[in-house]
């Protein structure tokens, strides 16, 4: 056997072992640009359920748009636990028997545990003078979004834009479609989620804005540094909820409601929450809101009850096969 090869069966060798030693094990099934929160969160659980219970227990991870998430859950991913950023998202396993329909119950805040904002992120020096929603609907601007039939991150932005133009003096359903028309002419291409948008704008150079949560714009920040970018916050923006549930039909099955609950109970600890905060994410926790207030520029934000009724509402509306998406779109 080459040096190579043994590398490769001891690398195999001690992940079987390592998830041999395991008590009990979780698939977290959560959205595009979640990956460095959970990074954190996960030791960090992990470290706290060995000191409560004695119990060792391997978390598992998978990232994509979030409507994509859901639909590979409900096609047979063994999901134990869902983290998402849009209700409709978990509303859809309810519909396939796979999570209960009080869900939102099931924990605080209507089961999200933190939330955020939709910003832009311009090149540095802002050369296209962009300021607002107005801007952007502007002959000559190039935006890059993920596409809304599958990403929360991007749904957030089109119902922030929708949402700014409601209120604008004479707002009506009628002059926000037409905006959000000519918004969508601006944009060349959809990434296919969050990360990849990013990657699309900081690393190949597309377009002169990327719409994206306030939590990614800072970690793009970490990652890639400030010196290509600014940050820019629009006058109005819809709060971006995240929320969670347990798969309760797998875990049932595999035995892990005890573990899956307390994952996402722990969401809500003080620790949890720093962690959180610590990556940007709003936390629910007000004393770590204010610790944390030089990371969150304040915002006016209205939430998607506030303006579209409920989530359900809002998918049904603009975002189901026929709504008003695909007509702005398709006349793009």
């Amino acid at each position: 056997m080459t040096p190579f090869r043994k590398s490769i069966s001891g690398v195999m060798l001690a992940l079987v072992a390592s998830a041999a030693l395991a008590d009990a094990s979780l698939l977290n099934v959560s959205y595009d640009v979640s990956r460095d929160f959970f990074k954190d969160y996960n030791p960090l659980f992990q470290k706290y359920w060995k000191a409560k219970t004695g119990e060792s227990v391997e978390l598992k991870q998978s990232h994509a748009g979030s409507s994509k998430q859901v639909r590979a859950v409900a096609d047979g991913l063994e999901a134990d636990v869902v983290t998402m950023n849009q209700a409709n998202d978990i509303d859809f396993l309810v519909e396939n028997g796979l999570v209960s329909k009080d869900w939102v119950k099931k924990f605080p805040n209507q089961a999200s545990p933190y939330t955020s904002a939709t910003v832009f992120i311009v090149r540095k020096g802002n050369p296209k003078g962009i300021k607002d929603w107005s801007d952007l609907a502007q002959p000559g601007k190039q935006i890059i979004i993920p596409n809304p039939k599958t990403s929360g991150n991007a749904r957030n932005t089109y119902l922030s834009a929708w949402a700014w133009a409601l209120k604008q003096p004479g707002g009506s359903d009628k002059t926000a479609q037409e905006f959000v028309a000519r918004f969508l002419k601006n944009v060349p291409l959809f990434a296919p989620g969050g990360r990849d948008a990013t990657t699309t704008f900081i690393q190949r150079k597309i377009g002169d804005v990327l719409i994206t949560f306030e939590s990614e714009a800072e970690l793009i920040a970490k990652e890639f540094g400030r010196g290509d970018f600014e940050v820019v916050y629009p006058s109005l923006s819809l709060q971006s909820d995240f929320p969670v549930a347990v798969v309760e039909t797998v875990a049932d099955k595999r035995g892990t409601r005890r573990q899956a609950q307390a994952y996402l109970d722990y969401l809500w600890s003080k620790e949890g929450q720093e962690v959180a905060a610590q990556n940007y994410l709003r936390p629910r926790d007000a004393d770590l809101l204010k610790k944390y207030a030089h990371f969150f520029p304040a915002v006016k934000t209205v939430t998607i009850d506030e303006v579209f009724g409920s989530p359900t509402k809002a998918f049904n509306t603009h975002f189901k096969d026929g709504g008003t998406f695909d007509q702005v779109y398709q006349s793009k």
